[in-house]
């Protein structure tokens, strides 16, 4: 009896323990959509069940909690991923959970893990649907029509897949055959591709020329009479042919000599040719250039109208010309004057900058005074300061200075200035023009 009692002990225990899940922990995953997860559903760890979904609620944000009660104690880092066990089932779904490193700190009892830490599966409906309506149409069609042709056929289609492996290993041995030269199988391919590309560029010439053989056959055949005694005459007309050959090949050594002497002066003939190509292709846009620039459309925009308007043009030119020479004639002797005092002009503009030593924050200034200003006065070769009484005398006169070329500084050693003629037979400008008396100081 107490043996029996034992083992009924036991037994309750264990009933416990697997009926319970070992006591249960309680926590809550957050998914975008249950992902066709129901209560009861499996919860597994490393492909293991450890616990089962207890519950499916409706969050305040229209996510999906998920509740699961689980034997083992969870951790952070901790994520879970519906999967189901495949695509056509509809409740045979399941809770994946990695567990976090047990080293992390445990979670709490009834704890919710976020969207950070699961993965809705995308169904095959979802699949579906990122496809345009008319793909999905197409595939609806496809299965349809698959259905349509094994249906009432179910008997033959098992006897059919029967050597549907066997197929499949000929194939491979096939493929094999295929894959020994594999140089000789890219050039067949790429053969092929250029093949195929040339007969898809010209598919109107190809169909236009299945056309014409069409037609050619027919009349041929119209023609059996008088193909007949063309192919009764065909055997005279090879054997002249064979002596007509046989004398070509003794012509052609006749002119083997030609094209050897021809080679040399044929050798640079590809290279000036590769040369040549990209001059006439930017010569094609230069004579379109040169057409537009001769005729355009529109007024007053191209060569033509310039021809047509260059007689008026030269009318006006005539009666404006002859004025223009008498009005330069006219004005020579002023420019004439005016050239010796091209030194000055330019003196005075290009030693601005060279007077401005000093500069403070706001740059470069300079202190200096013009000698009209009455502020100095010129003697014994230097500048001196005048008292202020005499500061304004020099306005009391009226008369204008008339200073020669290169007086508007002190006389040089040289005698360089002033530039006048004499004895400066250079200068256009003579003594009775100016005053050389005027200096810096006059």
């Amino acid at each position: 009896m107490a043996a029996i009692a034992a083992l009924a002990v036991v037994v309750i225990v264990l009933a416990i323990v697997l009926l319970s899940g070992g006591g249960g922990h309680k926590y809550t995953f957050l998914f975008q959509n249950a992902g066709q997860l129901v209560n009861d559903n499996q919860v597994m760890v490393g492909g293991s069940p450890v616990g089962n979904v207890s519950g499916i609620d409706l969050s305040p944000d229209n996510l999906a909690e998920v509740h699961v009660e689980v034997e083992q104690e969870l951790h952070e880092g901790t994520t879970a991923v519906i999967r189901a066990t495949s695509l056509s089932g509809v409740a045979n779904h399941y809770l994946s959970i990695s567990p976090g490193p047990n080293s992390s700190p445990a979670l709490d009892e009834g704890a919710t893990l976020g969207l950070a830490s699961t993965t809705t599966p995308v169904d095959i409906d979802q699949l579906f649907n990122s496809f345009p309506t008319k793909v999905r149409e197409g595939l609806q069609n496809f299965i349809k029509g698959n259905g349509q042709i094994y249906a009432g056929r179910g008997k033959e289609a098992n006897e059919s897949y029967k050597y549907f492996g066997t197929a499949l290993n000929r194939a491979t041995a096939f493929a094999e055959e295929l894959n020994a030269d594999e140089q000789l199988l890219s050039k067949f391919l790429v053969s092929s591709s250029n093949l195929t590309s040339a007969v898809a560029g010209r598919g109107a010439q190809l169909s236009s020329a299945i056309s014409n053989a069409n037609q050619a056959f027919q009349a041929i055949s119209s023609q059996n009479v008088a193909l007949e005694q063309t192919l009764e005459e065909l055997p005279p007309v090879m054997r002249q042919s064979n002596t007509t050959f046989v004398n070509l090949r003794a012509a052609l050594d006749d002119v083997e000599p030609l094209i050897n002497t021809a080679k040399p002066a044929t050798k640079n003939l590809a290279p000036f040719l590769a040369e040549l190509r990209p001059v006439l292709n930017k010569f094609i846009p230069f004579t379109r250039n040169l057409g537009l620039a001769l005729d355009r459309p529109g007024p007053h925009n191209d060569t033509t109208s310039l021809l047509k308007e260059i007689p008026v043009v030269q009318q006006r030119a005539s009666r404006t010309f002859p004025h223009a020479e008498a009005a330069i004639a006219a004005f020579q002797p002023q420019l004439n004057f005016a050239r010796s005092y091209t030194p000055d002009l330019f003196n005075a503009l290009g030693h601005l900058g060279a007077a401005a030593g000093a500069y403070d924050g706001n740059g470069n200034y300079v202190r200096a005074s013009i000698s009209g200003a009455n502020l100095f006065k010129y003697g014994s070769g230097k500048l001196t300061p005048i008292t202020r009484a005499e500061q304004f005398n020099g306005f009391t006169s009226t008369s204008t200075p008339r200073r020669c070329p290169g007086g508007a500084t002190q006389p040089a050693a040289d005698a360089s200035n002033p530039y006048v003629n004499p004895p400066h037979g250079g200068s256009s400008v003579n003594p009775s023009e100016c005053n050389v008396n005027q200096g810096t100081g006059g």
